[in-house]
């Protein structure tokens, strides 16, 4: 009976031990998931700051490249607006350049021709003293011919020359009517008959008509 107890105290005693051992075991477990959660969080904690400064890097680097874009687009619209005011002032001395060149060529413009019409002017007056000193009326005649066809040649070499008239079919781009006139002949119909006043072109414009007869 007391063997029994005593074995029954012993299997009491290692039933306790092991109690206990299971215990420290599962202790030790707890520490060590607990340790092991808390290694988790430091490391989500420590990789937290780094995602955060990674993060903030990028809003700076987007922030920088928007502002190096809008001092590129400031510097650009600068540079524009220059070369802007430059055209306009460049335009402005060309138009004050063309209305100054114009002003000068309205004011100057028949200097060459005058220049040109001087010697005649000069002849005209040589004729006119001959009229005093001579009686020769052909010899009068001859040189004022002379003169006029010196100054129908400067007048052709400036641009200007006569409207022909004789023969030629009526054109009121160039004639003007003042007279209808019976045809001699049907050939003669819608032609010119008589000049009364001679008509002039510069160049290819018309400086004044001819005034003419015309055949009906």
């Amino acid at each position: 009976m007391a063997k029994l107890k005593k074995k029954k105290n012993m299997g009491e005693k290692d039933e306790d031990m092991m109690a206990k051992k299971a215990e420290e075991a599962t202790a030790a477990t707890q520490e060590e998931a607990a340790e092991a959660e808390k290694e988790v969080t430091q490391e989500e904690t420590s990789e937290q700051p780094a995602e955060e400064a990674q993060k903030a890097q990028e809003e700076i680097s987007a922030e920088e490249q928007l502002r190096i874009a809008l001092a590129e687009s400031e510097e650009k619209l600068a540079n524009e607006h220059d070369r802007y005011l430059r055209q306009v002032a460049e335009f402005e001395n060309y138009r004050k350049r063309t209305l100054k060149e114009k002003s000068e060529l309205i004011l100057n413009g028949s200097a060459s021709l005058m220049t040109a019409v001087l010697p005649v002017l000069d002849d005209m007056g040589r004729a006119l003293d001959a009229l005093t000193k001579t009686d020769d009326a052909a010899a009068c005649c001859e040189g004022f011919r002379l003169i006029a066809n010196k100054f129908r040649t400067i007048l052709e070499q400036n641009g200007m020359k006569q409207i022909e008239t004789e023969g030629q079919p009526f054109d009121t781009d160039f004639h003007e009517a003042i007279a209808m006139m019976p045809a001699p002949d049907e050939t003669q119909k819608g032609k010119i008959l008589d000049c009364v006043q001679a008509g002039y072109m510069l160049n290819d414009k018309v400086l004044r008509h001819a005034k003419v007869v015309v055949c009906e």
